[in-house]
């Protein structure tokens, strides 16, 4: 499937190539390309989509909800570009599915993230709102990662995120031959003082721009390392791929007891007890 048009409004979308065909209402938004074959083989099946550039896709379906998983690259102006398009085709709940680094020293490698909201240091959602324009994560995107954890028995925690720009100057690391960026010394003390749990590169751009679109959004990222603790170790990506799958068909349930119910939002009276 090719697209041959940078008209937004184009059946095919420019840089995903994907159609409205080609998506669930919930997609998973890994950076990695590569993480996607990790986060479908939680799923009873799927079939892969597109390919194109950083952004790959697969749709299939886990205990018989539909879901999708679409990668972005690193980073939130392609993050950006991949919410964008998935909009445009139908899709209406995000979930990134990422890795971190934690900057509580009670946060161990391999735990989980999962944001309630995000810090906006990064620069693309600038260019759609006004800077002090909260990210924020969906509240039932929220509770059903929660759930989805507890009920994998996954240790977790929960609160905001900070998003960079960029790996190294953006998150207080020397950059090359020591080079320091102005305040890096200071960055991650500051960011511990006020409670913020991890670092990652994308999940305020999608809160922002999912709050702008009346759509939802969540995040779901494993901690490869600790900033307090110089712990460093890649574990945990298959723990939050399993999370996002659960999450999404908890969603579909919530969804379902909403409409059972004829309420607008799902709230704990809508039990999701089996």
């Amino acid at each position: 499937m090719t697209g041959d048009s940078e008209d937004p409004n184009a059946d095919v979308q420019y840089h995903l190539e994907v159609s409205a065909d080609d998506v669930a209402d919930t997609v998973l938004l890994p950076g990695n390309p590569e993480r996607l074959e990790k986060i479908v083989d939680h799923w009873d099946d799927h079939e892969i989509r597109a390919h194109h550039r950083e952004y790959r896709t697969a749709t299939g379906s886990y205990e018989g909800t539909p879901i999708s998983v679409t990668s972005t690259g690193i980073g939130s102006p392609s993050a950006a570009i991949a919410v964008e398009e998935l909009a445009r085709v139908g899709s209406e709940t995000f979930i990134r599915v990422g890795s971190c680094g934690a900057l509580q020293e009670d946060m161990a490698v391999g735990d989980l993230v999962i944001s309630t909201g995000g810090v906006r240091q990064e620069g693309t959602s600038d260019e759609y709102v006004r800077e002090d324009y909260p990210a924020t994560a969906d509240y039932e995107v929220v509770a059903a990662l929660v759930a989805a954890a507890e009920r994998l028995d996954y240790d977790y925690h929960t609160g905001i995120t900070m998003s960079a720009d960029s790996f190294y100057a953006g998150q207080g690391r020397p950059g090359y031959d020591e080079f320091e960026a102005a305040g890096a010394d200071e960055l991650v003390d500051q960011l511990v003082e006020a409670n913020v749990k991890n670092i990652e590169m994308e999940a305020s751009a999608i809160f922002t721009l999912a709050n702008i679109y009346g759509l939802r959004s969540g995040a779901v990222c494993s901690v490869y390392a600790n900033r307090q603790t110089g712990e460093f170790r890649t574990e945990g990506e298959s723990r939050a791929a399993e999370t996002a799958t659960l999450a999404t068909h908890l969603l579909a349930k919530m969804d379902e007891k909403k409409r059972e119910a004829g309420a607008e939002r799902w709230h704990p009276g809508l039990s999701l007890a089996e």
